[in-house]
């Protein structure tokens, strides 16, 4: 009697053993549903939240600059979105894409005459041109620039969409270029012919790549720290800024399995298109973009046999952003870049 009894009690243990994972099992996939929707919900709210520190920011450039610049933010149109989808029929490339840009005009500016334009992209995959960049701009309008900041494709503060929309070292540099169209079109006191490009880190990869393909827009660039060989990026990064470059919405793929295409989006792989002066800079502490790519990219540029000046700091403070910050350094090392900038696009 009491084997039975135990024999019973081990099976009821064993029956609620196993009835306990199949229930858990069970309201787990009762529960996916709820909460795949609730990530598309926390999803949707971070884009929002995006868009709402967009706009705040958006005021302070007026605030701040408002003394010495006429600011104002447009909306023009780039090459259209490739993985966008066709509505009513209408195909995507008879849809082009917008792009929205600020535009720094110095106060009191002769409106009579002709005068430099200097193009500013923004740094940052899935970045945005924010006030971080307030004393820049001032130091450039002060020097009689006219100033345009493209937030071209996958910039954050737009949508999900628009930040999906990304295309790293592809259509964004097209974006770029269309914003430096724009302001020669659409502001009579622009001179054509005197248009510079400056960037630093991502911003400076653009550079870069606007500069070898459109010789005849831009008379001069400069590449802070610039992003120059994806291929060497991604090898000393971790695994999630991989995951980054080959999500479906981005490049799609992995550099094993396309190395001709992430050759193609990189500077280091394409110095023989240059024919414009080009300065460089990097510093050796840069935990962002190594030195390593900045070395490649200026050993490329002296095997192509390139006209081209470059520096190289040594543990600069600030690292990555050794020359964008408020210090002494960073104050003499922009000098240099004006000084640059100057002497092919003053008259």
């Amino acid at each position: 009697m009491l084997t039975r009894r135990f024999a019973s009690l081990a099976a009821l243990a064993l029956a609620v053993g196993l009835a306990a994972p199949l229930a858990a099992a069970a309201a787990a996939a009762e529960a996916e549903p709820a909460v795949a929707a609730l990530e598309r919900q926390l999803a949707a709210l971070s884009f929002e939240l995006d868009q709402v520190r967009k706009a705040v920011d958006d005021v302070f450039w007026f605030q701040r600059l408002g003394d010495v610049a006429e600011v104002d933010k447009v909306t023009f149109v780039g090459p259209p979105n490739p993985r966008g989808e066709a509505t009513f029929g209408i195909a995507n490339e008879r849809h082009p894409f917008k792009v929205h840009q600020y535009v720094f005009v110095p106060k009191g500016l002769d409106r009579g005459r002709k005068h430099p334009l200097l193009v500013l992209p923004h740094g940052g995959v899935h970045g945005d041109f924010t006030t971080y960049y307030v004393h820049i701009v001032r130091e450039l309008v002060a020097l009689g620039y006219v100033v345009v900041a493209p937030e071209y494709r996958g910039s954050t503060g737009y949508g999900r969409g628009f930040y999906e929309a990304i295309d790293y070292g592809g259509l964004e540099v097209d974006d770029v270029v269309a914003g430096r169209d724009w302001a020669v079109e659409m502001l009579p006191f622009i001179d054509g012919s005197r248009v510079g490009i400056l960037g630093w880190s991502h911003g400076g990869m653009i550079a870069l790549l606007a500069l070898f393909d459109h010789p005849d827009k831009f008379q001069a660039g400069y590449a802070g720290v610039p992003v120059s060989d994806l291929i060497q990026r991604l090898g000393y990064h971790d695994s999630s800024y991989l995951a980054l470059f080959s999500a479906d919405y981005h490049i799609g793929k992995a550099p094993v399995d396309d190395v001709a295409e992430y050759r193609r989006r990189s500077p280091v792989w394409n110095v023989q298109k240059l024919t414009r002066p080009l300065l460089v800079h990097s510093t050796t502490n840069d935990r962002d973009v190594h030195v390593v790519e900045v070395e490649s990219l200026i050993a490329a540029l002296r095997a192509a046999d390139k006209d081209f000046s470059h520096k190289i700091y040594d543990d600069a403070p600030g690292g990555h952003s050794f020359n964008r910050i408020d210090t002494a350094l960073a104050r003499e090392s922009r000098r240099e870049i004006y000084a640059f900038l100057g002497r092919h696009l003053k008259r």
